[in-house]
């Protein structure tokens, strides 16, 4: 093995190919929304994201919904939480991240900073469009991440707080070293490469029919690009070092039974987070998988969420350390 990863190594530095990613315009334009026959946030480089609203009548808060990766814009609609929100006053707005769903550079990773940039123009926009509302971020899985790497930018969104579902913080920092090796070296050597989830014995969610649904979507991507999965990875690794920079309140919610984010690569950035003395609540579901937010227990996720939005601090119905320890983000001794 040791062998083979040294000739991919030489290999790699000798043909100098890197991770391809989708080419970003200069900033031309006026960050704005468009709304027509679909609604679209337009970036300042023309890249117009599809966003899909889920409008309160009299809203109390304003949620800005980042989705999962290979996912996109509709992982917020029913079964996921956006009418339910909506019906409770808050207005979610789910937007298309560049290279998934109807965003440009299907299947490209457009780079962490890229990514967090656009976050930062759809919040000021948000702002702008709802004046004097609370604004918050909700971040699913590779979601969550982009969030916190956008509170790291040096002009970070203007929001009120943080809503971490699952954050993906499972950066090279946790990667097994023969694993994050062999990444580096086919990310280099054949980035265009496809792979599948197909054969893992891996279940993100308990909702079997959605997760058909899933997999019946042409929208949501089944095969990645080595090169994009590269990109994650170091978007994960960013957000891992983010959980010390950000200084907005937090609430990080997960599952014991989640398959996808380790345990240890949480309880790591819930003590970075503690480190800096970060305003945290944490969560933990003793049944609950990595799509929280869509699992069949999802609602008892989303009340969570919209009591701490709206409550001000109280203590949340679910908040339990016991919980917590039985998810391994606690030790023995608390």
């Amino acid at each position: 093995m040791f062998r083979f990863l040294t000739v991919l190594f030489i290999l790699a530095f000798a043909s100098a190919c890197a991770p391809q990613t989708m080419r970003i315009g200069d900033p031309v334009f006026e960050p704005h929304i468009e709304q027509g026959s679909a609604t679209q946030a337009v970036m300042a480089d023309g890249a117009r994201l599809p966003m899909l609203v889920f409008e309160a009548k009299e809203s109390r808060a304003v949620i800005l919904a980042l989705h999962g990766f290979n996912d996109y814009s509709n992982a917020f609609a029913s079964p996921g939480p956006g009418p339910w929100f909506a019906e409770q006053g808050f207005t979610l707005v789910a937007i298309d991240q560049r290279g998934f769903g109807r965003a440009p550079g299907r299947g490209l990773w457009a780079g962490d900073q890229r990514m967090a940039e656009d976050v930062a123009e759809v919040a000021a926009l948000l702002r702008e469009k709802y004046p004097g509302l609370p604004l918050y971020l909700l971040g699913e899985s590779m979601g969550g991440a982009v969030a916190m790497r956008a509170m790291t930018l040096p002009s970070p969104p203007d929001v009120d707080g943080l809503v971490l579902s699952a954050p993906a913080v499972w950066g090279w920092q946790q990667l097994n070293e023969i694993y994050a090796a062999t990444l580096w070296s086919a990310a280099h050597l054949v980035p265009w490469v496809r792979l599948t989830g197909r054969g893992l014995d891996i279940w993100p969610s308990d909702n079997i029919e959605m997760l058909r649904a899933l997999g019946r979507d042409p929208l949501v991507i089944k095969e990645t690009r080595i090169g994009t999965i590269y990109g994650l990875v170091g978007l994960m690794d960013s957000a891992y070092e983010a959980a010390s920079k950000i200084r907005k309140p937090v609430l990080l919610l997960y599952g014991a039974k989640d398959e996808i984010v380790p345990a240890p690569a949480i309880a790591d950035t819930l003590e970075k987070f503690k480190r800096a003395k970060a305003n945290v609540t944490v969560v933990c579901y003793p049944g609950g998988y990595h799509m929280l937010l869509r699992d069949l227990e999802r609602k008892t996720v989303w009340r969570d969420v919209a009591a701490w939005i709206g409550g001000g601090g109280h203590p949340l119905p679910s908040r339990d350390e016991s919980g917590l320890r039985h998810c391994g983000l606690l030790d023995e001794g608390g």
